[in-house]
Protein backbone atom coordinates (compact mmCIF):
# COMPACT_ATOMS: atom_id res chain seq x y z
CA UNK A 1 0.00 0.00 0.00
CA UNK A 2 1.39 3.56 -0.76
CA UNK A 3 2.56 5.49 2.31
CA UNK A 4 0.25 7.26 4.84
CA UNK A 5 0.47 10.85 5.36
CA UNK A 6 1.04 12.19 9.18
CA UNK A 7 -1.32 14.94 10.63
CA UNK A 8 1.20 17.06 10.97
CA UNK A 9 2.24 16.71 6.76
CA UNK A 10 -1.60 17.23 6.50
CA UNK A 11 -2.03 20.38 8.74
CA UNK A 12 1.41 22.11 7.19
CA UNK A 13 -0.28 21.69 3.54
CA UNK A 14 -3.83 22.57 4.77
CA UNK A 15 -2.44 25.77 6.01
CA UNK A 16 -0.05 26.80 3.17
CA UNK A 17 -2.94 26.07 1.13
CA UNK A 18 -5.35 28.69 3.28
CA UNK A 19 -2.86 30.86 3.43
CA UNK A 20 -2.48 31.32 -0.30
CA UNK A 21 -6.22 30.83 -1.13
CA UNK A 22 -6.26 34.35 1.75
CA UNK A 23 -3.69 36.03 -0.02
CA UNK A 24 -5.93 35.94 -3.66
CA UNK A 25 -9.11 36.70 -1.81
CA UNK A 26 -7.63 39.38 0.33
CA UNK A 27 -4.58 41.13 -0.88
CA UNK A 28 -3.51 43.09 1.89
CA UNK A 29 -2.91 40.01 3.90
CA UNK A 30 -0.27 39.46 1.49
CA UNK A 31 1.07 42.61 2.15
CA UNK A 32 0.77 42.00 5.62
CA UNK A 33 2.60 39.21 5.52
CA UNK A 34 5.27 41.00 3.76
CA UNK A 35 5.13 43.92 6.74
CA UNK A 36 5.54 40.74 9.26
CA UNK A 37 8.46 39.01 7.88
CA UNK A 38 10.41 42.55 7.69
CA UNK A 39 10.07 43.34 11.05
CA UNK A 40 10.79 39.85 12.05
CA UNK A 41 14.05 39.96 9.86
CA UNK A 42 15.30 42.91 11.50
CA UNK A 43 14.33 42.09 14.95
CA UNK A 44 16.30 38.81 14.24
CA UNK A 45 19.14 40.69 13.05
CA UNK A 46 19.51 43.31 15.90
CA UNK A 47 19.27 40.66 18.63
CA UNK A 48 21.60 37.83 18.08
CA UNK A 49 20.26 36.69 21.69
CA UNK A 50 16.84 35.98 20.81
CA UNK A 51 17.35 34.98 17.25
CA UNK A 52 19.92 31.88 19.72
CA UNK A 53 17.28 31.46 22.18
CA UNK A 54 14.43 30.96 19.17
CA UNK A 55 17.08 28.31 16.99
CA UNK A 56 17.74 26.48 20.52
CA UNK A 57 14.23 25.87 21.62
CA UNK A 58 12.80 24.98 17.91
CA UNK A 59 11.31 28.33 17.57
CA UNK A 60 12.85 29.53 14.37
CA UNK A 61 11.46 27.23 11.80
CA UNK A 62 7.66 27.46 13.20
CA UNK A 63 7.62 31.59 13.06
CA UNK A 64 7.42 31.96 9.28
CA UNK A 65 4.55 29.04 8.57
CA UNK A 66 2.83 29.85 12.09
CA UNK A 67 -0.69 31.29 11.81
CA UNK A 68 -4.45 31.41 13.19
CA UNK A 69 -7.39 31.40 11.78
CA UNK A 70 -10.41 32.75 12.42
CA UNK A 71 -14.60 31.05 11.75
CA UNK A 72 -17.57 31.40 12.82
CA UNK A 73 -20.46 28.77 12.46
CA UNK A 74 -24.14 28.79 13.03
CA UNK A 75 -25.21 25.08 14.18
CA UNK A 76 -24.28 22.12 16.64
CA UNK A 77 -23.57 19.88 13.40
CA UNK A 78 -21.77 22.48 11.55
CA UNK A 79 -19.39 22.60 15.12
CA UNK A 80 -18.94 18.18 15.58
CA UNK A 81 -18.09 18.25 11.61
CA UNK A 82 -15.78 20.49 11.91
CA UNK A 83 -13.79 19.11 15.16
CA UNK A 84 -13.42 15.62 13.05
CA UNK A 85 -12.13 17.58 10.30
CA UNK A 86 -9.20 18.48 12.17
CA UNK A 87 -8.75 16.18 14.29
CA UNK A 88 -7.33 14.50 11.02
CA UNK A 89 -5.15 17.19 10.93
CA UNK A 90 -4.01 16.67 14.23
CA UNK A 91 -5.69 20.01 16.03
CA UNK A 92 -8.05 19.57 19.14
CA UNK A 93 -10.14 22.09 20.61
CA UNK A 94 -8.50 23.61 23.72
CA UNK A 95 -10.71 26.50 25.99
CA UNK A 96 -13.66 27.66 26.53
CA UNK A 97 -13.91 31.27 25.36
CA UNK A 98 -17.63 32.97 26.24
CA UNK A 99 -17.69 36.32 24.14
CA UNK A 100 -21.22 37.20 25.40
CA UNK A 101 -19.78 38.67 27.84
CA UNK A 102 -18.29 41.45 25.34
CA UNK A 103 -21.68 41.83 23.73
CA UNK A 104 -20.80 39.30 20.79
CA UNK A 105 -23.52 36.90 20.93
CA UNK A 106 -20.94 33.61 20.25
CA UNK A 107 -18.84 31.30 22.19
CA UNK A 108 -15.90 29.85 21.42
CA UNK A 109 -12.59 27.12 21.21
CA UNK A 110 -9.29 27.31 19.36
CA UNK A 111 -8.28 23.99 17.64
CA UNK A 112 -4.84 23.80 17.71
CA UNK A 113 -1.80 20.95 17.81
CA UNK A 114 -1.16 20.02 21.51
CA UNK A 115 2.16 17.68 22.30
CA UNK A 116 5.38 19.54 21.71
CA UNK A 117 6.94 18.10 18.30
CA UNK A 118 3.46 19.00 16.66
CA UNK A 119 3.51 22.83 17.41
CA UNK A 120 7.60 22.92 16.70
CA UNK A 121 6.40 21.44 13.21
CA UNK A 122 3.53 23.87 12.12
CA UNK A 123 1.27 25.49 15.24
CA UNK A 124 -1.50 26.06 13.34
CA UNK A 125 -4.72 27.60 14.82
CA UNK A 126 -8.27 27.85 14.21
CA UNK A 127 -10.36 30.12 16.79
CA UNK A 128 -13.66 28.45 16.50
CA UNK A 129 -17.00 30.67 17.47
CA UNK A 130 -20.21 29.42 17.18
CA UNK A 131 -23.36 31.55 17.15
CA UNK A 132 -25.48 31.43 19.94
CA UNK A 133 -29.55 32.08 18.38
CA UNK A 134 -31.02 31.78 21.84
CA UNK A 135 -29.16 35.47 22.29
CA UNK A 136 -31.28 36.74 19.04
CA UNK A 137 -34.20 39.00 20.84
CA UNK A 138 -36.44 38.49 18.03
CA UNK A 139 -38.12 34.95 18.33
CA UNK A 140 -39.45 34.90 14.28
CA UNK A 141 -36.27 36.36 13.71
CA UNK A 142 -34.50 33.44 15.84
CA UNK A 143 -36.68 31.35 14.00
CA UNK A 144 -36.02 32.00 10.39
CA UNK A 145 -31.81 32.12 11.10
CA UNK A 146 -32.45 28.63 12.62
CA UNK A 147 -34.16 27.65 9.38
CA UNK A 148 -31.49 29.63 7.03
CA UNK A 149 -28.66 27.75 8.42
CA UNK A 150 -30.21 24.53 8.48
CA UNK A 151 -30.57 24.35 4.77
CA UNK A 152 -27.37 24.88 3.88
CA UNK A 153 -23.93 22.46 4.11
CA UNK A 154 -21.05 23.87 4.57
CA UNK A 155 -18.84 20.87 3.92
CA UNK A 156 -18.56 19.38 -0.07
CA UNK A 157 -19.93 15.65 -0.17
CA UNK A 158 -16.72 14.81 -1.30
CA UNK A 159 -15.25 16.02 2.33
CA UNK A 160 -17.78 14.24 4.16
CA UNK A 161 -16.68 11.20 2.40
CA UNK A 162 -13.49 11.45 3.07
CA UNK A 163 -13.68 12.45 6.95
CA UNK A 164 -15.69 8.69 7.04
CA UNK A 165 -13.14 7.26 5.32
CA UNK A 166 -9.90 8.52 7.48
CA UNK A 167 -12.14 7.59 10.61
CA UNK A 168 -12.62 4.14 9.16
CA UNK A 169 -9.40 3.34 8.21
CA UNK A 170 -6.86 5.89 10.46
CA UNK A 171 -4.53 7.17 7.78
CA UNK A 172 -4.83 8.51 4.34
CA UNK A 173 -2.60 8.05 1.02
CA UNK A 174 -0.26 10.78 -0.48
CA UNK A 175 -3.01 11.27 -3.03
CA UNK A 176 -6.25 11.01 -0.94
CA UNK A 177 -4.61 13.59 2.17
CA UNK A 178 -4.49 15.86 -1.06
CA UNK A 179 -8.06 15.45 -2.41
CA UNK A 180 -8.61 16.50 1.35
CA UNK A 181 -6.90 19.37 1.81
CA UNK A 182 -8.99 20.46 -1.87
CA UNK A 183 -12.43 19.64 -0.63
CA UNK A 184 -11.75 20.99 3.10
CA UNK A 185 -10.59 24.09 1.43
CA UNK A 186 -13.58 24.61 0.45
CA UNK A 187 -15.23 25.26 3.43
CA UNK A 188 -13.42 28.14 4.28
CA UNK A 189 -14.04 29.97 0.74
CA UNK A 190 -15.28 33.58 0.45
CA UNK A 191 -18.48 33.37 -1.56
CA UNK A 192 -20.20 37.03 -2.97
CA UNK A 193 -23.77 35.32 -3.21
CA UNK A 194 -25.87 35.38 0.09
CA UNK A 195 -28.19 32.55 0.31
CA UNK A 196 -30.51 35.23 1.58
CA UNK A 197 -32.21 38.19 0.40
CA UNK A 198 -31.35 41.63 1.20
CA UNK A 199 -34.13 42.57 3.61
CA UNK A 200 -33.39 39.01 5.87
CA UNK A 201 -29.61 40.38 5.65
CA UNK A 202 -30.35 43.83 6.98
CA UNK A 203 -32.63 42.54 9.88
CA UNK A 204 -30.28 40.16 11.23
CA UNK A 205 -27.50 42.79 10.73
CA UNK A 206 -29.60 45.29 12.83
CA UNK A 207 -29.68 42.33 15.46
CA UNK A 208 -25.75 42.28 15.21
CA UNK A 209 -23.46 42.20 12.27
CA UNK A 210 -21.53 39.05 13.26
CA UNK A 211 -25.18 37.45 13.21
CA UNK A 212 -25.67 38.27 9.65
CA UNK A 213 -22.41 37.17 8.73
CA UNK A 214 -22.74 33.87 10.11
CA UNK A 215 -25.97 33.27 8.65
CA UNK A 216 -26.71 34.55 4.92
CA UNK A 217 -23.43 32.63 3.25
CA UNK A 218 -22.92 29.46 2.36
CA UNK A 219 -20.08 28.34 4.31
CA UNK A 220 -18.03 29.68 7.11
CA UNK A 221 -15.86 31.81 5.35
CA UNK A 222 -12.11 32.55 7.09
CA UNK A 223 -12.85 35.85 8.39
CA UNK A 224 -8.74 36.64 9.71
CA UNK A 225 -4.99 34.87 9.17
CA UNK A 226 -2.95 35.72 11.22
CA UNK A 227 0.86 35.92 10.75
CA UNK A 228 3.36 35.99 14.57
CA UNK A 229 5.83 39.27 14.94
CA UNK A 230 8.35 39.74 16.90
CA UNK A 231 7.62 43.31 17.49
CA UNK A 232 4.17 43.92 17.48
CA UNK A 233 4.74 47.70 17.94
CA UNK A 234 7.35 48.41 14.88
CA UNK A 235 4.39 46.54 13.11
CA UNK A 236 1.54 49.08 14.04
CA UNK A 237 4.32 51.98 13.25
CA UNK A 238 4.39 51.22 9.80
CA UNK A 239 1.58 49.60 8.65
CA UNK A 240 0.38 53.01 7.52
CA UNK A 241 3.25 53.36 5.58
CA UNK A 242 2.21 50.09 3.89
CA UNK A 243 -0.79 51.07 3.06
CA UNK A 244 -2.83 49.69 5.87
CA UNK A 245 -4.84 51.65 8.45
CA UNK A 246 -4.46 50.04 11.56
CA UNK A 247 -6.97 49.37 14.55
CA UNK A 248 -6.59 52.56 17.21
CA UNK A 249 -5.02 50.60 20.16
CA UNK A 250 -2.91 47.08 20.25
CA UNK A 251 -4.77 44.49 22.45
CA UNK A 252 -3.06 42.38 25.55
CA UNK A 253 -0.27 43.36 28.22
CA UNK A 254 2.26 46.05 27.20
CA UNK A 255 5.98 44.91 25.52
CA UNK A 256 8.16 43.76 28.31
CA UNK A 257 11.56 42.12 27.82
CA UNK A 258 9.55 38.37 28.73
CA UNK A 259 6.59 39.29 26.74
CA UNK A 260 3.81 37.80 28.53
CA UNK A 261 0.84 35.57 26.69
CA UNK A 262 -0.09 37.56 23.80
CA UNK A 263 -0.62 41.20 21.73
CA UNK A 264 -2.47 41.41 18.64
CA UNK A 265 -3.56 44.07 16.38
CA UNK A 266 -5.30 44.09 12.84
CA UNK A 267 -6.75 45.88 9.81
CA UNK A 268 -9.63 47.69 9.08
CA UNK A 269 -12.45 44.91 8.15
CA UNK A 270 -12.77 45.24 4.03
CA UNK A 271 -16.18 46.49 2.73
CA UNK A 272 -16.82 43.66 -0.12
CA UNK A 273 -19.54 43.64 -2.43
CA UNK A 274 -22.47 41.60 -1.99
CA UNK A 275 -25.25 39.79 -4.54
CA UNK A 276 -28.05 39.01 -2.70
CA UNK A 277 -30.95 36.43 -3.48
CA UNK A 278 -33.66 38.08 -5.95
CA UNK A 279 -30.65 40.01 -7.72
CA UNK A 280 -30.26 42.41 -4.87
CA UNK A 281 -26.51 44.21 -4.87
CA UNK A 282 -24.89 45.18 -1.60
CA UNK A 283 -21.63 44.84 0.81
CA UNK A 284 -20.64 42.78 3.80
CA UNK A 285 -18.02 44.02 6.43
CA UNK A 286 -16.52 41.02 8.27
CA UNK A 287 -12.82 40.25 7.08
CA UNK A 288 -9.55 41.79 7.79
CA UNK A 289 -5.85 40.94 8.48
CA UNK A 290 -4.69 40.46 12.11
CA UNK A 291 -0.90 40.38 13.89
CA UNK A 292 0.18 39.08 16.80
CA UNK A 293 3.13 38.88 18.76
CA UNK A 294 3.27 35.60 21.36
CA UNK A 295 5.05 35.57 25.06
CA UNK A 296 5.21 33.24 27.80
CA UNK A 297 2.39 31.07 29.02
CA UNK A 298 1.12 31.96 32.57
CA UNK A 299 0.57 29.58 35.40
CA UNK A 300 -2.97 30.26 37.15
CA UNK A 301 -1.02 32.29 39.68
CA UNK A 302 0.21 34.36 36.80
CA UNK A 303 -3.01 34.85 34.47
CA UNK A 304 -5.12 36.02 37.87
CA UNK A 305 -2.12 38.62 38.25
CA UNK A 306 -2.33 39.55 34.40
CA UNK A 307 -6.50 39.81 34.91
CA UNK A 308 -6.09 42.14 37.79
CA UNK A 309 -3.50 44.06 36.13
CA UNK A 310 -5.08 44.46 33.33
CA UNK A 311 -8.43 45.47 34.37
CA UNK A 312 -6.86 48.26 36.27
CA UNK A 313 -5.16 49.43 33.45
CA UNK A 314 -8.50 49.98 31.17
CA UNK A 315 -8.16 50.93 27.66
CA UNK A 316 -7.10 54.25 26.78
CA UNK A 317 -8.49 55.87 23.24
CA UNK A 318 -5.10 56.18 21.51
CA UNK A 319 -2.06 53.25 21.11
CA UNK A 320 0.83 55.78 22.87
CA UNK A 321 -1.34 56.49 26.01
CA UNK A 322 -2.98 53.56 26.52
CA UNK A 323 0.70 51.78 25.94
CA UNK A 324 2.47 53.84 28.73
CA UNK A 325 -0.06 53.29 31.15
CA UNK A 326 -0.31 49.77 30.87
CA UNK A 327 3.65 49.62 30.98
CA UNK A 328 3.65 51.57 34.61
CA UNK A 329 0.33 49.38 35.63
CA UNK A 330 2.40 46.16 34.72
CA UNK A 331 5.88 47.13 36.63
CA UNK A 332 3.88 44.93 39.52
CA UNK A 333 4.62 41.92 36.89
CA UNK A 334 8.05 40.60 36.96
CA UNK A 335 9.68 41.10 34.37
CA UNK A 336 12.53 38.51 34.28
CA UNK A 337 12.77 34.73 33.25
CA UNK A 338 14.67 34.25 36.67
CA UNK A 339 11.48 36.03 38.88
CA UNK A 340 8.83 34.36 36.49
CA UNK A 341 10.45 30.98 37.58
CA UNK A 342 10.88 31.73 40.96
CA UNK A 343 7.45 33.01 41.99
CA UNK A 344 5.95 30.42 39.92
CA UNK A 345 4.28 33.19 37.35
CA UNK A 346 5.04 31.03 34.18
CA UNK A 347 5.77 27.71 32.45
CA UNK A 348 9.25 26.59 31.40
CA UNK A 349 10.36 23.87 29.28
CA UNK A 350 13.87 22.93 30.82
CA UNK A 351 16.65 20.67 28.60
CA UNK A 352 20.26 19.70 29.17
CA UNK A 353 23.28 21.50 28.00
CA UNK A 354 26.00 19.14 27.26
CA UNK A 355 27.51 19.36 29.94
CA UNK A 356 24.43 18.81 31.79
CA UNK A 357 24.62 15.36 30.31
CA UNK A 358 27.93 15.08 31.24
CA UNK A 359 26.55 14.82 35.01
CA UNK A 360 22.87 13.58 34.79
CA UNK A 361 23.79 11.02 37.39
CA UNK A 362 24.27 14.14 39.73
CA UNK A 363 20.57 14.84 39.30
CA UNK A 364 17.76 13.73 41.60
CA UNK A 365 14.02 14.04 41.09
CA UNK A 366 13.22 17.13 43.48
CA UNK A 367 16.36 18.60 42.78
CA UNK A 368 15.35 22.90 42.49
CA UNK A 369 16.69 23.67 38.84
CA UNK A 370 18.12 26.96 39.58
CA UNK A 371 21.65 26.22 41.05
CA UNK A 372 21.75 23.69 37.58
CA UNK A 373 20.83 26.73 35.25
CA UNK A 374 23.08 28.65 36.90
CA UNK A 375 25.98 26.11 36.76
CA UNK A 376 25.19 25.56 32.96
CA UNK A 377 23.95 22.34 33.16
CA UNK A 378 20.26 23.07 32.58
CA UNK A 379 18.57 25.84 30.14
CA UNK A 380 14.91 27.04 30.88
CA UNK A 381 13.39 27.89 27.87
CA UNK A 382 9.81 29.74 28.29
CA UNK A 383 7.07 27.57 26.99
CA UNK A 384 5.44 29.62 23.95
CA UNK A 385 1.65 30.72 25.02
CA UNK A 386 -0.68 28.89 22.13
CA UNK A 387 -4.12 30.01 23.07
CA UNK A 388 -6.13 33.06 23.00
CA UNK A 389 -7.40 35.88 25.74
CA UNK A 390 -10.71 36.74 25.72
CA UNK A 391 -10.83 40.26 26.00
CA UNK A 392 -8.66 40.34 23.46
CA UNK A 393 -10.80 38.40 20.91
CA UNK A 394 -14.09 40.03 22.03
CA UNK A 395 -11.73 43.01 21.15
CA UNK A 396 -10.76 42.56 17.61
CA UNK A 397 -14.30 41.01 17.07
CA UNK A 398 -15.49 44.89 18.31
CA UNK A 399 -13.30 46.80 16.33
CA UNK A 400 -13.76 45.24 13.31
CA UNK A 401 -17.78 44.29 13.89
CA UNK A 402 -19.10 48.40 15.58
CA UNK A 403 -20.28 48.43 19.16
CA UNK A 404 -23.95 48.93 18.01
CA UNK A 405 -26.56 47.11 19.75
CA UNK A 406 -24.35 45.16 21.65
CA UNK A 407 -25.44 45.61 25.03
CA UNK A 408 -28.55 43.63 24.30
CA UNK A 409 -26.56 40.52 23.82
CA UNK A 410 -25.09 39.94 27.13
CA UNK A 411 -25.73 36.19 28.10
CA UNK A 412 -24.33 33.68 30.81
CA UNK A 413 -21.42 31.51 29.94
CA UNK A 414 -22.92 27.92 28.41
CA UNK A 415 -19.72 25.43 28.40
CA UNK A 416 -22.25 21.99 28.78
CA UNK A 417 -24.24 23.28 25.68
CA UNK A 418 -21.12 24.11 23.75
CA UNK A 419 -19.21 20.94 24.64
CA UNK A 420 -22.43 18.85 23.37
CA UNK A 421 -22.67 20.37 20.33
CA UNK A 422 -19.00 19.39 20.03
CA UNK A 423 -19.14 15.87 20.78
CA UNK A 424 -16.12 16.03 23.51
CA UNK A 425 -14.83 17.95 26.62
CA UNK A 426 -12.76 20.79 25.55
CA UNK A 427 -9.00 20.50 26.62
CA UNK A 428 -7.83 22.70 29.35
CA UNK A 429 -4.73 24.79 28.37
CA UNK A 430 -3.27 25.22 31.66
CA UNK A 431 -2.98 21.35 32.46
CA UNK A 432 -1.55 21.03 28.46
CA UNK A 433 1.04 23.70 29.69
CA UNK A 434 2.23 22.56 32.67
CA UNK A 435 2.19 18.49 31.11
CA UNK A 436 5.08 19.67 28.85
CA UNK A 437 6.93 21.66 31.63
CA UNK A 438 6.45 18.39 33.85
CA UNK A 439 7.82 16.76 30.40
CA UNK A 440 10.66 18.05 29.79
CA UNK A 441 11.60 18.26 34.07
CA UNK A 442 11.54 14.43 33.79
CA UNK A 443 13.88 14.00 30.55
CA UNK A 444 15.80 15.82 32.45
CA UNK A 445 15.84 13.57 35.44
CA UNK A 446 14.38 16.27 37.52
CA UNK A 447 11.46 14.65 38.29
Amino acid sequence: MAQSITADEIREDFSQAMSAMYQQEVPQYGTLLELVADVNLAVLENNTRLHEQMVNADELARLNVERHGAIRLGTAEELSMLRRMFAIMGMYPVSYYDLSQAGVPVHSTAFRPVDDAALSRNPFRVFTSLLRLELIDDPALRQRAAEILQQRDIFTPRCRELIALHEERGEFTAAQAQEFVQQALETFRWHQSATVDRETYQALHQQHRLIADVVCFPGCHINHLTPRTLDIDRVQALMAEYGIEPKAVIEGPPRRDVPLLLRQTSFKALEEPVKFAGDGQGTHTARFGEIEQRGIALTQKGRALYDKLLNEAGVGSDNLTHQLHLQDVFKAFPDSEFLLRQQGLAWFRYRLTPAGEAHRQAFHPGDDPQPLIERGWVIAQPIIYEDFLPVSAAGIFQSNLGNGNSSRHHGNASRDAFEQALGCPVLDEFTLYEQAEVRSKRRCGLL
